[in-house]
């Protein structure tokens, strides 16, 4: 086996630094190690890695921030390996940009089957018709998918990562009513279940406020109640 990607795993923790990086390594993997969030910033810009192994409670900084800066320009996998096992951190990291969140103790099977399913989902993303290009329009709205900027009526519209990767995926499949399951899928890569639908209408309501909306506007993105919404491409 010679996957031929290379993992770069952030950990501060020798022993799970050393177990890890030579479980992955029988995988096939290739493994850069980091030990803190400096140095993890400078490993992944020099190497651009196709995966990212990141735990949390780094010595210099916390590993959020090292997401943060990932998630500026880059779409890389990046699997959280952290003790925190609060359900409200998970979801901020999700959030915030993490495609996967292992706690700790974990077992390795259950990692490397993670592992595997980060790269292929990034395979398949990456194999049908390449990222997005170019400028979508839809009345006021303007999303400039190379620079990930959307702006209203000529004013930048500063979203978070997931409330950029959902208004995407509807912007891809314009005039059509997207179900909550549909959308959850795409975006969370998750079976639909009545938590992340919730998050999913937490996300929309916060969209909805930074593009200047009240509840029960003409807007942009159609609530189609009960079923999912629908970005709206003509006036």
């Amino acid at each position: 086996m010679n996957n031929k990607y290379k993992i770069l795993l952030v950990e501060d923790e020798k022993n799970i630094q050393t177990f890890v990086s030579a479980l992955l390594e029988a995988n096939g993997y290739k493994v850069l190690i980091a030990n803190d969030c400096a140095s993890g910033k400078i490993m992944y810009s020099s190497h651009i890695p196709d995966l990212v192994i990141l735990d949390l409670g780094l010595p210099d900084r916390d590993g959020s921030v090292l997401l943060a800066y990932i998630r500026q320009n880059d779409l890389t996998p990046i699997i959280v390996l952290s003790a925190r096992s609060d359900e409200n951190e998970k979801v901020k990291m999700l959030d915030a940009g993490a495609n996967d969140y292992v706690t700790k103790p974990f077992g390795t099977a259950e990692l490397l089957a993670r592992v595997r399913a980060c790269l292929r989902n990034r395979r398949q993303s990456s194999s049908k018709t390449g990222a997005l290009t170019g400028i979508f329009t839809a009345k006021d709205l303007e999303i400039r998918y190379e620079s990930r900027r959307v702006f209203i009526r000529g004013e930048e519209i500063k979203l978070t990562q997931t409330e950029y990767n959902i208004l995407t995926y509807l912007s891809e499949n314009a005039d059509k009513v997207m179900t909550y399951s549909a959308i959850i899928s795409a975006v969370w890569r998750e079976t639909p279940n009545e938590g992340n639908i919730k998050r999913l209408q937490v996300n929309m309501a916060n969209m909805r406020k930074k593009f200047g909306t009240k509840p029960g506007d003409i807007t942009f993105i159609i609530n189609e109640l009960g079923v999912g919404y629908r970005l709206v491409a003509d006036n």
